[in-house]
């Protein structure tokens, strides 16, 4: 193809529409395209970052994609690299048999409904049940986890729950068919079985929370309005935002969804210095603890097996976002590799967020206060029952956040009503929730004043009585460097005050001392499986709270690149066999959080979110507090009394 400059204006700028279809046309030239081609993902490959520091406005910029290619004829799989600048396909390489299965496509998930529905062994199965309008059974296709069955070997595969509706818009979920599952081969198109057990009646309760079902709404709730008359705080270009002190570009892809980039915090005013270099929700797995056979192979990768991004939402105001917002579209590509635009994926508001710092002297009685606000930069996603919203705030005061939201309708099977389950709950008649895990791994590429860092453990302990301690009350602080990749796989540890400090010798702060950010986890369980079960090995990176990495551009995610179908042994658990040294290095930070779920009453017909994250503080990294300089009344005062908006005096 014809070389040229892409429509982009950064290195790091996400995909545009015109480079997905370029990729097409680039494969399709060099003849790798036929008529059962599809992608199951389009993704940005990120130059190194020696190229992004040197990149400077207006100078040329490289772009490369990488392409998975699936023949669904065939089965076979490839992943291709495309050099958008060129126009050139400059690297193709088959997938081996065994290591995985790429996502799954959208166009699948109606193939392999459509496969089920037609078989005389499931429509007997309903009958059985008594239903005979088929069109109103929801076929939901499933992952199928991994479990080196014999008929399963070589095959792409998916296994398939099925729910009933009572009217076309009736939530399915209520309706659970227990003991029916499908198992579907999506090359050949065969049904490969049909498992048909029990006599468990289907739930009858409807699980709608629509108005017409809840009744009318309260009337008690007084407006909020948020409003910000001189506009907002923070500037964008392109993909660049700049607020108070804080640099950074937005991202997005397919997979991850938001990723953020290039993040800077600058003290005072001051000279913006790198915190993290790349940002994202790289996967999460949800593991299901109900060893039935219609549930034991619950393990969702929504990143790598569904893809977040590319199930995003298109957020709307007053729903999603509430106040002055700033929205970024997302581009995608669908099973096709054409451009498929999201509009308004990406959400960005200010918001305030309560007292930032305050005090009263005793002496005089003047008090001086500051109220804190924070910058929002948050996507969801819809996989299937669930719903995820990803939050990352931005504080005045130098801290990260990073904020996960857990709504939308909890996966249930069905009993006898009164049914008392250890792996289940009954949250409505007969209606069976299982305990599960939402376990999410953030990938922060840090560069804590620079780029070559060291992470410390850092533990709170007492002191056993002695000389040390002759009245018992001290306590104090112990350090661990974690010098190698097989020592930083660590545990959080609540009772000790666990958090991690990342740190730069090569700058100090005022003091003398390296300049740092601590990661503060807000930790629940780790993976509950046994270390025996199939999904232990396939999401290894789920049994740490941490892990640190030496920095690879080939290391993008902690389950591998293909977790869909895969044994396991890849990703974190594969690399860090290196056993590399962390000291003074470019390193990445693996955390992983989310709640262990145990089900409730409260949970149903649609779950208040569960909220789970964790954040980064500066430790060090600034010289005093960074925001003393804030003007006395930060909020909005357009609805104060008069006289009566001061905040100091």
């Amino acid at each position: 193809m014809t070389a040229t400059t892409p429509l982009v204006r950064h290195p790091l700028d996400p995909l545009s529409g015109e480079e997905i279809a370029r990729v097409r046309a680039v494969l399709v030239e060099a003849g790798r395209v036929g008529e059962s081609t599809r992608f199951p993902s389009v993704l940005l490959l990120e130059p190194p970052k020696s190229e992004v520091r040197a990149f400077t406005d207006g100078a040329l910029i490289s772009r490369r994609a990488q392409a998975v290619l699936l023949d669904t004829a065939t089965g076979a799989a490839a992943e291709a690299v495309v050099d958008l600048v060129a126009g050139a396909l400059v690297d193709w390489r088959e997938l081996a048999p065994g290591t995985g299965q790429p996502a799954v496509l959208f166009e699948e998930y109606d193939r392999s409904a459509d496969l089920v529905r037609a078989d005389p062994r499931w429509q007997a199965a309903l009958r059985r049940r008594g239903v005979e309008d088929f069109s109103l059974a929801f076929v939901a296709p499933l992952s199928p986890g991994f479990f080196d069955h014999p008929e399963e070997r070589g095959r792409r595969v998916l296994r398939a729950l099925t729910f009933l509706r009572d009217h076309v818009e009736d939530s399915p979920w209520a309706h659970p068919v227990e003991g029916l599952l499908a198992k579907v081969d999506l090359i050949s198109g065969e049904v490969i079985s049909v498992v048909d057990e029990g006599d468990v009646p289907v739930p009858h309760e409807h699980g709608n929370f629509d108005a017409e079902h809840v009744g009318p709404a309260r009337t008690t709730l007084k407006p909020i309005e948020i409003t910000q008359p001189d506009g907002v705080s923070f500037t964008v270009e392109g993909n660049e935002v700049t607020w108070e002190n804080w640099r950074f570009r937005v991202g997005f892809n397919a997979r991850e969804g938001l990723t953020l980039h290039r993040v800077e915090f600058a003290e005072n005013s001051g000279e913006h210095r790198p915190v993290i270099n790349r940002a994202s929700m790289a996967e999460m797995v949800v593991p299901y603890g109900d060893p039935a056979p219609w549930r034991y192979w619950i393990s969702y990768f929504d990143a790598g097996e569904y893809l977040l991004g590319k199930n995003a939402n298109s957020l709307k105001l007053g729903c999603d976002c509430l106040g002055v917002i700033h929205y970024f579209d997302a581009v995608v590509a669908d099973d096709h590799s054409n451009p498929v635009t999201i509009p308004q994926a990406i959400c960005m508001h200010e918001e305030d967020y309560g007292i930032l710092w305050k005090h009263t002297n005793i002496l005089t009685g003047a008090t001086e206060v500051r109220r804190s606000r924070r910058l929002v930069v948050s996507f969801f996603a819809t996989i299937g029952n669930y719903d995820y919203g990803f939050f990352w705030y931005f504080y005045l005061d130098g801290t990260i956040q990073l904020e996960a939201k857990a709504t939308g309708i909890v996966f249930c099977g069905s009993a006898e009503p009164g049914t008392v389950s250890p792996y289940a709950a009954e949250i409505a008649p007969g209606l069976m929730a299982p305990v599960h895990q939402h376990l999410f791994c953030a990938r922060l590429d840090m560069e804590v004043a620079g780029e070559r860092n060291t992470v410390d453990e850092v533990d709170v302990v007492g002191i056993p009585i002695g000389p040390d301690n002759p009245y018992g009350n001290a306590f104090t602080t112990t350090v661990t460097p974690l010098t190698r990749e097989s020592q930083a796989q660590r545990l959080a540890d609540p009772a000790r005050g666990r958090s991690w400090l990342i740190r730069n010798e090569d700058s100090r702060n005022r003091l003398g001392k390296p300049r740092a950010y601590q990661l503060v986890p807000n930790p629940g369980p780790t993976l509950l499986a046994q270390p025996e079960a199939t999904v232990a090995t396939r999401a290894a990176f789920a049994t740490k709270h941490l892990w640190v990495t030496r920095h690879d551009d080939a290391e993008r995610f902690p389950a591998g690149d293909y977790p869909n179908q895969n044994p396991g042994n890849d990703g974190l658990a594969v690399w860090t066999r290196a056993d590399r040294e962390l000291t003074e290095e470019d390193l990445v930070l693996w955390h992983v959080f989310g709640p262990t779920h145990v089900p409730r009453p409260e949970d149903w017909p649609v779950m208040p979110v569960d909220y789970s994250g964790f954040m980064l503080r500066p430790h060090g990294f600034c010289d005093r507090n960074p925001a003393l300089d804030l003007p006395d009344g930060t909020a909005s005062r357009a609805h104060c009394p008069p006289g009566q908006c001061a905040c100091n005096h």
